[in-house]
């Protein structure tokens, strides 16, 4: 279990002499300058808190708005509250060590945290591709995105996304709760990590590493499969178009989720998938601050700056509450 104490850990043999089980974690964090530290406090609570405005009211705005009750901003709300819960179980925490020097996390903080980080890791992956796979039915086969997209067909694919992301959390539970950890143990980054907490323990890791490669394989690839392929099939609808009207209205249905899409994956690449970012923890940081701190943040802007349906709404409803008001 990902709560249990070190104390209810099986200790391999040859540790038991010269290593005493972890009870809890180091985290490097950033600078130790204090002026630096104030400096990133304050950056950092002024991101949580747009992230928190931000997210909380496109939720609210969703589901108050009748001209947003549609499959896409159904999609986008849930893909808020993702964003909401991946930012809020990264940066308190993160808000508290820079604050106060605080660097260690409980074993079980530890893996509380990295198993809800794997939880909606992968489901906003699958919400990404139900978006993706939303837009790809809109714009090739406009005539059936009314059966396609159904209320029902809707709901499954969220719930889907969300138990895709849970499997994973699972899975990777399972295969951290047979590894060891040495009471010296040092995570070089401001959370836990679960490829850097496979690295530092000192016990077997082939079952942790088969598990997390099995599910990058298995529900990783599949969900940007998804997305690419949509988006293969989308390109081609459009380029098919004969108005450059037509062209530029279709694609610019596309280009929030695009952007969406780039700053989801983008950090994720550089943290997972260069070796060079591997030898320096650095660049690993800074990516990762993208993908757990400003990536939430700026989700909500993405889908409401260009976005006239969601302007609409908000006028609609704001014109709304003054005329209750007088």
């Amino acid at each position: 279990s990902p709560h249990s104490g070190p104390m209810h850990r099986p200790t391999p043999p040859e540790f038991r002499l010269n290593c005493t089980p972890a009870t809890e974690f180091s985290l490097a964090g950033f600078s130790e300058d204090p002026a630096t530290q104030v400096i990133l406090f304050l950056l950092f609570l002024l991101t949580y808190l747009v992230t928190i405005l931000g997210n909380l009211g496109m939720i609210t705005l969703i589901r108050a708005s009748a001209l947003l009750h549609s499959p896409m901003y159904y999609f986008l709300g849930n893909l808020a509250f993702v964003n909401l819960c991946t930012s809020t179980i990264i940066t308190p925490r993160m808000l508290a060590g820079v604050l106060l020097g605080k660097k260690g996390i409980t074993y079980a903080g530890c893996m509380a945290q990295m198993f809800t980080f794997c939880l909606f890791l992968v489901t906003e992956c699958f919400l990404l591709a139900a978006m993706a796979y939303d837009r790809y039915v809109a714009i090739c086969h406009p005539l059936l995105y009314p059966l396609v997209m159904s209320p029902e067909r809707c709901s499954q694919l969220v719930t889907g996304s969300y138990l895709l992301g849970l499997t994973n959390a699972v899975g990777q539970a399972i295969g951290m709760s047979s590894l060891f950890f040495c009471s010296s143990s040092t995570i070089s980054l401001f959370f836990c990590d679960i490829s850097l907490l496979i690295s530092l323990s000192t016990s077997d890791t082939t079952l942790s590493l088969i598990i997390l490669r099995t599910s990058s394989s298995l529900l990783g690839v599949p969900s940007l499969l998804v997305v690419l392929v949509s988006y293969v099939a989308i390109i081609s609808t459009i380029l098919s178009i004969s108005s450059a009207e037509g062209k530029r209205k279709a694609f610019s249905t596309c280009t929030s989720h695009l952007t969406a899409l780039s700053t989801f994956y983008g950090p994720l690449i550089f943290m997972y998938l260069i070796p060079s970012c591997r030898s320096s923890r650095q660049p690993d940081k800074v990516a990762s601050v993208f993908c757990t701190v400003v990536t939430p943040m700026l989700n909500p802007f993405i889908y409401s700056l260009r976005n006239q349906e969601v302007k609409a709404g908000l006028w609609r409803l704001m014109g709304r509450k003054r005329s209750a008001e007088k």
